[in-house]
């Protein structure tokens, strides 16, 4: 009762507060959507799977799954649902699923709609999603639902005394593929034995990537013989210390894809850079050739780009926390991070491997570069580790894939 009625509230607020925030009236806007596209493409005669992602990054997460069950299945239509508008508004047109919606609150009156409409004959959950009056009525409707690619630590709501009822909604769950031992240990501990520790889907999303990587003619031009630093994701932060290094350092060049891609920010990289640029929508040949750096105005681009580095930046450790390391290690190339990283498997592995290393400002910062671009052994060996480390864990998706009962 307490869930649900602090869900009616954040919904409200939600509501109130859209006309003044973009994200917000995209979720509302979303929502209100979301039955009309069921009712309107959800055929009774075919069976779906459903998978639920909270934004961009578990849709990545769940690809590979998607698309495999798309291969080997084809009798299964896929229902994909985003939560936040970052994932949906990038994905609402992804040719591998069937339908794809917003995933309405997690009321009692929006789950008893969208389960009548969508009638899914089981479903993924990818990661953090855990909506306590979804999952329990797919546990009365017999739904069947898999945690993929999930994780849990000790100071999550389910391990404190003050979420011992919330944590009732793990036993909703048909079974755990968690990314690590620990969590399997904090599962156990709460009776919960249905786990397999498999990994992290998202190598394999990113080894699938780097196989069909888009060859970037543009990018091999800008680049000619020089050694390039791809920062992606990059936030005010990050380009604070990246900017004044790449200015009194002719010997490199960057490539910058901003995490904000808004004229307001492009326009104040541009005024800290002191070296030639261009913007990528604007390129030629003949312009990327004199740049020294490229800046990425546009999506769809750095997962492709960062194999044109020898060395990798991936922003967000200086705030909201970093971005996707795998995407960038994955091309075998040594990866800087900032220091909000505790929470990612990925980037603790490869800091104690060495295949990352962190800096906490523009000293470390400086530093560290100064060792990559004088030292190529030290710069070859690093991104050996973190080449080595994506390929020793993908395979969490096959694993998956062959212990569902489809």
């Amino acid at each position: 009762m307490i869930y649900s009625i602090a869900l009616y509230l954040y919904a409200l607020a939600v509501v109130l507060v859209s006309p003044f925030r973009k994200k917000a009236w995209l979720m509302v806007k979303g929502q209100w959507n979301t039955f009309r596209i069921l009712r309107k493409n959800i055929r009774r005669e075919e069976m779906y799977v459903w998978f639920h992602a909270a934004s961009l990054g578990e849709f990545e997460q769940g690809r590979p799954l998607m698309e495999r069950l798309r291969r080997e299945h084809p009798e299964y239509k896929i229902l994909l649902t985003f939560f936040s508008p970052s994932g949906y508004e990038v994905r609402k047109d992804y040719e591998g699923a069937d339908v794809v919606c917003y995933l309405p609150f997690d009321t009692p009156g929006n789950v008893r709609s969208f389960l009548r409409l969508a009638r899914p004959r089981m479903a993924f959950f990818i990661k953090y999603e855990f909506w306590n009056n979804y999952l329990h009525a797919c546990r009365r409707r017999q739904i069947p639902v898999y945690s993929v690619s999930s994780i849990f630590r000790e100071n999550q709501v389910f391990f404190r005394w003050y979420g011992r009822s919330y944590s009732d909604v793990l036993r909703c769950v048909t079974h755990f593929f968690v990314q690590n031992e620990t969590s399997r240990e904090l599962l156990a501990r709460k009776g919960i034995t249905n786990v397999t520790v498999a990994g992290d889907t998202r190598f394999d999303r990113v080894l699938d990537i780097c196989r069909q990587a888009k060859d970037l003619p543009l990018v091999k031009a800008f680049k000619q013989d020089a050694k390039v630093l791809v920062a992606g994701s990059s936030w005010a932060p990050d380009e604070d210390l990246i900017i004044p290094y790449f200015n009194a350092h002719p010997e490199m060049k960057l490539v910058l894809a901003p995490h904000v891609v808004s004229e307001d920010h492009l326009k104040e990289i541009e005024g800290k850079l002191r070296r030639p640029f261009v913007r990528y929508s604007r390129v030629t040949e003949e312009s990327a050739a004199r740049a020294d750096c490229l800046i990425i105005d546009g999506y769809g681009l750095l997962s492709s780009i960062y194999r044109y580095g020898e060395m990798a930046y991936v922003g967000g450790g200086f705030g909201v926390g970093i971005h996707n390391v795998p995407e960038a290690a994955v091309y075998g190339v040594p990866v800087l991070i900032g220091p909000n990283n505790r929470k990612f498997r990925e980037a603790q592995d490869l800091l104690r491997e060495g295949g990352c290393m962190e800096v906490t400002d523009a000293d470390t910062f400086g530093r560290t570069m100064d060792r990559l671009l004088s030292d190529g052994e030290f710069l070859a060996e690093r991104g050996r580790i973190a080449g080595q480390y994506i390929e020793r864990n993908a395979g969490a998706s096959d694993l998956i894939f062959d212990s569902v009962k489809f």
